[in-house]
């Protein structure tokens, strides 16, 4: 996989630190795990870009224990060249929901600014991880809707639509969009006081309001909504109202954080963010979660980067955290932490021995 040729790794339960040079492929490291969890990268759609030169596809496999009973089954993922994906699990296949739900994934780096500066469907994709972990019928709900959706939006490019037709279309995307809003809105309303007792300790001085936004005006039932916005939607070619509009609103002061706060400030939100993500889904499930942490320092100054890992430390998940000199980050753990350290130098992946050892 991209500069990793074949590479055995054998990771500590809690801390795992990748280190080494730009471009030694710590971060493709972390995309072989992520690609396992996902079945995709978190960095490229183009998954050609994955697969070495010259080779097929690519391959990785894993033992996991993903409801913490002590037994662990392999894992394996398969990505050929043509676009052909493969999962197997304790020897049978199975799809991309159920391998999401095994391998609950949170990935912070540079890109996780964009939940407070991307578009909306960033800030979506937040929420639904929330949403489909903590309840199993989300994927269904969110399936139902975007099927529905899209021939919703058919329709209304074709320029003209029986009234019966619309009527039964629209029928059915709100008897989606009602109960994915719901569980939509309990996530982000248990998720707020999480953040905000982590953001508290982070940023002491500023406080951050969310706001969940349903992506219509919630005073107003959604088939209200599409019956006056028809015509518009009709000459746009596209629908305008539901939860393919759904947002995520934060205000400081009455005003959009993403304008009010400074870039360091912005970090520890987006960070307060992912790790009051990781606490709530253990709270849900009694599970832990797995972090992808990619050049943590350049994320945080020392005393926020010391802050962000004794969260990491009183949580029970598994994380991986890339870096070019471990100094700080390999002395900031207890004695008692599961910590392992590996060098990772020009595609190869040695183990190194930890602090005090």
């Amino acid at each position: 996989m991209r500069n990793l040729s074949t590479a055995e790794l054998q990771p500590a339960s809690r801390i795992n630190l990748l280190f080494g040079e730009n471009g030694s492929g710590k971060t493709s490291l972390l995309e072989s795990i992520h690609l396992l969890g996902l079945g995709r990268s978190f960095r490229t759609q183009q998954y050609r870009q994955l697969i070495q030169s010259g080779q097929e596809e690519l391959l990785v496999f894993a033992q996991v224990d993903p409801f913490n009973k002590g037994e662990s089954r392999p894992l394996g993922v398969t990505r050929a060249r043509e676009g052909e994906l493969r999962v197997r699990y304790a020897g049978e296949s199975i799809g991309a929901a159920e391998l999401a739900s095994l391998m609950p994934l949170l990935v912070i780096n540079s890109d996780t600014f964009a939940l407070l500066e991307g578009s909306p469907s960033v800030r979506r994709q937040f929420i639904d991880w929330g949403g489909f972990h903590a309840d199993p019928g989300f994927i269904r709900l969110w399936r139902g809707f975007h099927r529905v959706l899209k021939q919703r939006n058919s329709l209304l490019k074709c320029g003209k639509i029986d009234a019966r037709v619309r009527a039964l279309w629209d029928a059915e995307l709100v008897a989606f969009a009602q109960p994915l809003t719901e569980l939509r809105s309990a996530y982000v309303e248990a998720l707020v006081p999480v953040f905000e007792e982590i953001l508290g300790e982070l940023l002491k001085d500023v406080q951050v309001q969310l706001r969940f936004s349903p992506g219509w005006d919630a005073k107003r039932d959604l088939a209200q909504v599409l019956e006056e916005n028809f015509e518009r939607d009709l000459r746009q070619g596209f629908s305008s109202s539901g939860p393919q509009r759904a947002d995520l609103r934060f205000r400081v002061e009455g005003q959009d954080a993403a304008e009010r706060l400074s870039r360091g400030q912005k970090k520890l939100v987006v960070s307060a963010l992912k790790l009051a993500q990781g606490a709530l889904f253990h709270r849900q499930s009694q599970r832990a979660c797995i972090y992808l942490i990619d050049d943590l320092p350049s994320e945080l100054d020392e005393r926020h980067c010391r802050q962000f890992c004794q969260f990491l430390e009183k949580s029970a998940n598994q994380c991986f955290i890339t870096c070019v000199d471990p100094g700080l980050l390999s002395r900031v753990w207890e004695e008692t932490t599961d910590l392992a350290l590996f060098r990772v130098d020009q595609g190869t992946i040695s183990q190194s021995a930890a602090p005090g050892e």
